[in-house]
């Protein structure tokens, strides 16, 4: 009772508070919300221009007739577009307020589903369009709906349904020919997805997941709807995706049964029995795809951050003719329909992402998109360097460092990323850029211990009463930075997004004295707090990772390090940011970090988005709140 109360007495302290306390300045422009955060002279404002007008286009499916389907953004969000051949013109299809985040096309056919929320909310909606006549929405109204799967036929689609309050996902499908009618084909419990469709139509892949470290794969009778469970005496074996085998009773998908990484095995559906495609790899496969014939396979595999995509002959099991691409991040795997072309989305650090397309028969590889930079020099964007330095325990944390080529020691920026089931990749990143150039910063990007990417045994390293034990993470990075001549150790910021948010709050109780400030972007600040109003198919997911705080012990832990129970060690200036329609980090968890540190006269920026989620997807609200850190920044490093 007494933590669910303190949002309500930091408010009320702040009606009352000292005169040390902060005097609020509130504006309000359009959809944003700016609280004791100044205007940004148009001096900044031009400077960011340029990274901020570098867009990327990222691969969504092929269609019939060979042409591909991609999102990119031209307005203010990114929306659908049609490419109908290499270099060609990107023919806009969709025009929304809210960004497009997928689009599946349906088996033989020029239609396409692609997947769109309101207002970052999540409640995602399905549509069914031939890029024509006006979308049919194939949804039902405040619903959430995700994993969609095609019959092989194209005639049906299925996908899972979440509703308000309620953790369990239910398994429905429609006909095509007649959107209006969807029949439940499965009342699940968890978090279930539907995967692949087998050749026949009459099973469903499934796969529920439980945790990072644990899922489960099944089967559905489509006529029946019996579930079975796949490989159920595995025991505790992390899975990612699943694909029927044509003409053969197996299953292909990741796995790291029997290892600390994720491999690439085909399954035995009658056993469970695994045969590991990919032995000897010591990383991550972290995507595949199969031609439809089943004849020919490609995989990427994370190494170390970066990606390397191998095709295979699956008859024989050898190496066909390999794209040699940069030193680069996947981000799409998809053979074309005949199997002749293999479409690769990827960026560098010093290119925006693009999709690429692979021919097998002539090992040519061409390029599809051109993004552009924005006007900034490709030239002069900074290629990151992996470095490696030892935590309080000898644990070897990764990080990526890009530097300055300015004199003298540089301020530093820690940039933490979320999940903390994630992973930072050296991908093209134009605010980084802009920090380096700019301001004339280092930034540090660590994978600290719970990032995926490392393998099991790393990932697991935070969960539960270890939490704080990645937050020693950045203490020892900050012990690393004062030792190198070309960082200033007096001028380091923590900046970081969701879980990345807790960790600068928790970084700025545990060490105020060595930061000159923090920059969190919905982060979590009081644990029990956000558990219980983060949205209900959450909430479980999440006390698997965290711990729950309904058992004793747990509570006491959260109790402990909860940065909201710790306010009053944050001495340096904050800037916070929230998207209001936030359904995994509730706006409340910024809001009473904010006025908790009000009540102790701490300087605190509040910047307030109403129509954005769980990051900001609107190019006004991103331009809005980068023009916002770099005030604070350069306040920060006396610019």
């Amino acid at each position: 009772m007494k933590l669910a109360c303190l949002a309500a007495v930091a408010l009320a302290l702040s009606l009352a508070a000292p005169a040390s306390a902060q005097r609020v300045e509130r504006r309000e422009i359009g959809a944003q919300i700016f609280e004791n955060v100044p205007e940004a002279p148009q001096a900044v404002k031009d400077g960011l221009a340029r990274y901020q007008n570098a867009r990327s286009a990222f691969f969504g499916d092929w269609q019939k007739d060979g042409s591909m389907l991609i999102r990119t953004r031209f307005g203010a969000t990114y929306q659908l577009h049609r490419v109908a051949a290499p270099g060609a013109d990107r023919s806009q299809l969709t025009f929304f307020a809210d960004q497009v985040s997928d689009v599946q096309t349906v088996p033989g056919s020029d239609r396409f589903v692609f997947t769109k929320d309101a207002g970052g909310d999540e409640w995602f909606q399905l549509f069914l369009s031939d890029g024509k006549a006006p979308e049919i929405q194939l949804t039902e109204a405040g619903t959430r709906n995700l994993g969609l799967i095609f019959t092989p036929d194209g005639k049906t689609a299925i996908w899972g349904v979440q509703r308000k309050g309620q953790s369990d996902t239910d398994i429905v499908a429609v006909d095509l020919a007649s959107p209006g009618a969807r029949r439940t084909l499965l009342k699940g419990e968890g978090a279930l997805e539907a995967l692949d469709v087998s050749a026949d139509g009459k099973s469903v892949l499934l796969g529920r997941y439980l945790s990072i470290t644990e899922s489960k794969r099944y089967l559905l009778d489509i006529t029946t709807g019996k579930m079975s469970e796949i490989a159920a005496s595995a025991g505790k074996t992390a899975y990612s995706g699943g694909i029927f085998m044509p003409g053969r009773k197996s299953i292909l998908l990741l796995s790291d049964k029997g290892a600390d990484t994720q491999r690439l095995v085909e399954m035995d559906l009658a056993t469970g029995a695994e045969t590991v495609l990919t032995p000897g790899l010591k990383w991550d496969v972290e995507d595949f795809t199969l031609t439809a014939d089943g004849r020919t396979l490609a995989y990427a595999v994370n190494e170390d951050g970066y990606s390397t995509v191998r095709v295979i002959d699956m008859k024989t099991k050898r190496a066909l003719p390999q794209p040699k691409l940069p030193m680069a991040v996947i981000s799409g795997l998809k053979f074309s329909n005949d199997g002749s072309k293999l479409a690769i989305g990827l960026s560098t650090p010093k290119s925006a992402g693009d999709i690429w397309s692979w021919d097998l028969r002539a090992a040519k590889l061409t390029r599809w998109t051109t993004s552009e930079l924005g006007g900034l020099d490709a030239d002069k964007l900074v290629e990151p360097t992996l470095v490696r330095f030892n935590s309080f325990d000898g644990l070897s944390i990764p990080a990526f460092v890009y530097k300055p080529a300015t004199r003298g020691p540089a301020p530093v920026i820690i940039d933490i990323h979320g999940g903390p089931e994630s992973q930072s990749r050296p991908a093209f990143n134009p605010i980084h850029q802009h920090m380096v150039a700019e301001l004339g910063a280092a930034v540090i990007v660590p994978n600290v211990r719970g990032s995926a990417g490392y393998g099991k045994t790393y990932v697991q390293l935070d969960n539960a009463e270890k939490r704080e034990d990645s937050v020693k993470d950045i203490g020892a990075l900050l012990d690393w930075i004062k030792t190198q001549p070309d960082l200033d150790s007096s001028r380091i910021v923590v900046y970081g997004q969701s879980y990345g948010g807790y960790m600068v709050l928790a970084a700025m109780t545990h060490y105020a004295d060595r930061l000159a400030g923090g920059v969190d972007r919905y982060g979590i600040s009081n644990w029990i707090t956000f558990l219980n109003n983060t949205e209900a198919y959450r909430r479980d997911l999440r006390r698997a990772e965290y711990g729950d705080e309904r058992l004793p012990e747990m509570k006491a832990v959260f109790d402990k390090i909860s940065p909201l129970n710790n306010v009053g060690r944050i001495t340096k200036p904050i800037l916070i940011m929230q998207g209001l329609n936030d359904p995994r980090v509730p706006a409340s968890e910024s809001r009473q970090m904010v006025d908790a540190i009000r009540v102790n006269g701490v300087d605190v920026g509040y910047v307030q988005f109403r129509d954005e989620g769980h990051g900001f997807v609107k190019k006004p609200n991103n331009d809005a709140r980068r023009e916002a850190e770099t005030v604070f920044l350069q306040k920060l490093f006396g610019q």
